[in-house]
C-alpha cells in the first residue's frame, strides 16, 4: 500500500499559513487590548488577550500542544541560572535607573501593597510573557529558527511606547535577552521571573517603597 505523503510544497504553504495567522492575530490582539477594556482590572484583560486567546487559537484551531510554545519546566537548571544571572546583572542597573525622574514619573504614583504589587504583576507579566516568549517566539521559531529571537523583540519593544525612553529602547535588546533565555531552556517560565522580578523592583523603587531617599 502507498503511503499518503504530503508533498514539501504543501507543508511550506501550510506552515506560512500558520505564520500568516500567528502575526495577524498577534497584531489584532494586542490592538484591540490596546483600545478597549473588558474588565476593570488591566491584568486581567492581559489575560484573556494575552493568555487565553493565544491558548485558543493552539488548542482549538492548530490542535497542538501549549507545551511547544513555552508552556512547561524545560531545562530548569539553566532556567535558574539564567534567572539568578538576570537579577544579579539587573539589580544594580535598576536601583540606579529606576529612581530617575521619567521612571519616577510613569511609576512612582503605585499605592498598592507589596501583596498587590507581586500578585498583579505576576498575573500581568506569565501573561505579557506566554503572548510574546510562547506564543510568538516559538510560533516564529518553526518557520524562522532563531531569527524568532529577533523578531518577536520588535512587537514587544513597540509595545513599551509611552513609558520612559530609556526602557522602551532597552526593551529592545531586553526582549531578544528574554527570547534567548526561552529558546535556550525551552520555556517562557525563566524569562517570566526575571521580567517578573525587574518590574516590581522598578515600580518599588520608582514607587519610593524600598531605597527611598
Amino acid at each position: 500500500m502507498k503511503k499518503n505523503i504530503i508533498p514539501f510544497d504543501r507543508l511550506k504553504v501550510s506552515l506560512d499559513g500558520k505564520i500568516t495567522i500567528l502575526i495577524i492575530s498577534s497584531v489584532l490582539l494586542l490592538t484591540i487590548q490596546h483600545y478597549r477594556r473588558l474588565t476593570p482590572w488591566f491584568s486581567m484583560d492581559l489575560v484573556v488577550f494575552c493568555l487565553i486567546a493565544p491558548l485558543i487559537i493552539i488548542l482549538v484551531f492548530w490542535r497542538e500542544n501549549p507545551a511547544s510554545y513555552g508552556l512547561r519546566l524545560g531545562n530548569w537548571r539553566l532556567g535558574l541560572l539564567f534567572t539568578l544571572g538576570g537579577i544579579v546583572l539587573m539589580t544594580p542597573i535598576l536601583w540606579i535607573v529606576a529612581r530617575t525622574g521619567s521612571f519616577r514619573s510613569y511609576y512612582g504614583h503605585s499605592t498598592l501593597s507589596w501583596g498587590w504589587l507581586l500578585l498583579d504583576n505576576a498575573v500581568h507579566l506569565f501573561s505579557w510573557e506566554f503572548f510574546f516568549r510562547g506564543y510568538l517566539l516559538f510560533g516564529l521559531a518553526q518557520r524562522y529558527g532563531d531569527n524568532a529571537i529577533f523578531l518577536q523583540a520588535v512587537p514587544f519593544a513597540v509595545a513599551h511606547f509611552g513609558k520612559p525612553e530609556t526602557e522602551t529602547i532597552s526593551t529592545i535588546f531586553g526582549g531578544a535577552a528574554f527570547g534567548y533565555v526561552a529558546i535556550k531552556t525551552d520555556s517562557m517560565l525563566y524569562p517570566f521571573l526575571i521580567h517578573w522580578y525587574i518590574q516590581v523592583l522598578t515600580i518599588a523603587l520608582a514607587a519610593g517603597m524600598i531605597g527611598a531617599t
